[in-house]
């Protein structure tokens, strides 16, 4: 646009003192219309059609809203469960089935899977993409699977985590790489769990306990961070020795089996001899005292006897000393080979004497004839 300056008057032409920018004489203002149907030729260059063209261009705006609007539609699994974001802020959840958000970017929907059982492998790896799970020769991670035990020993264990999400809404906003999260715990839980278990104990009947122990310290570990995780099973898959000291552990553990061995068999052998030795001795403590009362009883009897004697000879000596030397003398003669010397007899004064109580024991002999005198009968003992 140029401006007029013929005839002076300033920028807006002559005659211009008391006249507006648009008064006589001066510039004319824009063509509004003119513009406008200026505007309408551009565009019709670009699209195509005749006297339809804006109809064409409002059917194509109301299908790119329409289709704007139909992007909110989203399927819910029955193994999932909805959450619905606005401007990126949890708003609410959603159950399985067809369900509608704001279109993007008001308002987006996530979907993880809540009833899907996931699985964390520790201190080793499954070979191969696709073997996972189905009997491929596993890739050990020494790195994960070396601990120490209790008892200051090294063990190489590899254990496999079940888990699955509790809590949608926790598990994708309190946590970040669920997945190596629920790794970090399960390895520190078992670290602290073999760290108070012996590795003798960890090789036989321990592992159960080291499974529960674990499961039970990871969930806890999970539920400090509110991560909406829970964890459903510790599988141990290994517990064996560094594979450089496998053959010194064995002998090692040879050698305290048979250290065990020799201790059960020599208390064995003191099991058996002790309660002997016991009776033996209660046998002797028990004849002993039976001794000692028969000695005492029989010192009682003599005691008690003599006194009796005693009172008998004070009150009769005469009668009692004969008694007591007729007594004394047939417990002396009663076991004794006596011979009887008759004084009336001839001069020789030996009277012959016949051992009855022999004749019983000999056998019958027949009679022979004989000169001798028969002798006369003798009497018993003489007192």
């Amino acid at each position: 646009m140029s401006w007029n300056n013929q005839g002076g008057g300033g920028p807006w032409g002559t005659g211009g003192g008391g006249q507006g920018p648009w008064g006589r004489g001066g510039m004319q203002p824009p063509d509004f219309e003119a513009l406008l149907r200026r505007g309408q030729d551009r565009l019709r260059r670009f699209l195509p059609g005749g006297s339809g063209r804006g109809r064409g261009i409002a059917l194509v705006v109301a299908a790119v809203v329409v289709l704007w609007l139909a992007s909110g539609f989203y399927r819910v699994e029955p193994d999932e469960q909805g959450i619905v974001l606005r401007f990126g802020a949890f708003n609410r959840t959603t159950s399985p089935g067809l369900n509608y958000h704001l279109p993007s970017p008001l308002e987006e929907a996530l979907t993880p899977k809540v009833t899907r059982v996931n699985r964390v492998e520790v201190g080793f790896r499954a070979e191969g993409a696709s073997g996972r799970g189905q009997g491929g020769r596993p890739v050990q991670v020494p790195e994960e699977a070396l601990m120490l035990t209790g008892d200051e020993n090294i063990v190489d264990i590899n254990f496999t985590v079940f888990w699955l999400i509790r809590n949608a809404q926790d598990y994708l906003f309190r946590i970040r790489e669920p997945e190596l999260t629920v790794k970090a715990a399960a390895e520190s839980a078992m670290r602290e769990v073999i760290g108070h278990t012996e590795i003798a104990t960890a090789f036989a009947e321990g592992r159960g306990k080291i499974e529960t122990d674990t499961q039970a310290l990871m969930q806890q570990i999970l539920d400090s961070y509110n991560s909406g995780v829970e964890i459903t099973q510790v599988q141990l898959q290994k517990v064996d020795p560094p594979g450089p000291v496998i053959d010194a552990f064995r002998d090692v553990q040879s050698a305290k089996i048979d250290q065990q061995r020799l201790i059960n068999e020599a208390q064995a052998y003191a099991n058996n001899v002790v309660p002997v030795a016991h009776g033996d001795a209660a046998r002797l403590v028990q004849e002993a005292e039976a001794y000692r009362q028969q000695v005492v009883r029989n010192a009682e009897g003599d005691a008690a006897r003599f006194l009796s004697v005693y009172d008998s000879y004070k009150a009769s000596e005469d009668v009692t000393a004969r008694r007591l030397y007729i007594e004394t003398m047939e417990s002396i003669l009663k076991s004794t080979n006596k011979i009887i010397l008759d004084k009336g007899a001839a001069s020789s004064g030996v009277v012959p004497y016949l051992p009855l109580p022999q004749l019983g024991t000999m056998a019958p002999t027949p009679p022979a004839a004989s000169s001798a005198v028969p002798a006369p009968p003798v009497r018993g003992n003489a007192r």
